[in-house]
């Protein structure tokens, strides 16, 4: 199992056309929990993965987390749109998260880019600020 950090902008990202703020994220956690994200890159994210939810808006956190349910697929359809993969929120450990985010400085020194894996230090906040 890897751990992903994935990259929210709530000024410039959306979820199915709401603003992908953390409010959303929870909302969904909870009353749609199956997401399709977009990947600029297809990644090695396989089923079982979690993917950590860095919101850079208001405050640079994670705040919510989910499963990813299939390996990313390619996305003929739409150009602007290399890869999709398929992901369940976790609404408890979301709700966790959402309670208690994980603020920027606790992920460890570095950029946070689009996708990334997670450090390992970092990690074990995670889990425990989710539940997990």
């Amino acid at each position: 199992m890897a751990d992903w950090i994935y990259v929210l902008n709530p000024h410039r990202d959306t979820l199915d056309g709401e603003p992908s703020d953390r409010e959303t994220m929870c909302r969904l956690a909870e009353e749609e929990p199956e997401l399709e994200l977009w990947l600029s890159r297809r990644n090695r994210m396989r089923p079982g993965d979690r993917l950590w939810f860095f919101f850079t808006q208001p405050e640079p956190a994670v705040a919510a987390v989910a499963e990813v349910d299939e390996e990313p697929r390619e996305e003929p359809e739409d150009p602007d749109v290399p890869f999709l993969v398929a992901v369940t929120l976790l609404t408890e450990a979301t709700k966790a998260l959402h309670r208690d985010p994980v603020g920027r400085e606790e992920l460890g020194p570095g950029q946070v880019r689009s996708v990334q894996k997670v450090k390992p230090e970092a990690l074990p906040v995670l889990l425990e600020r989710a539940g997990l």
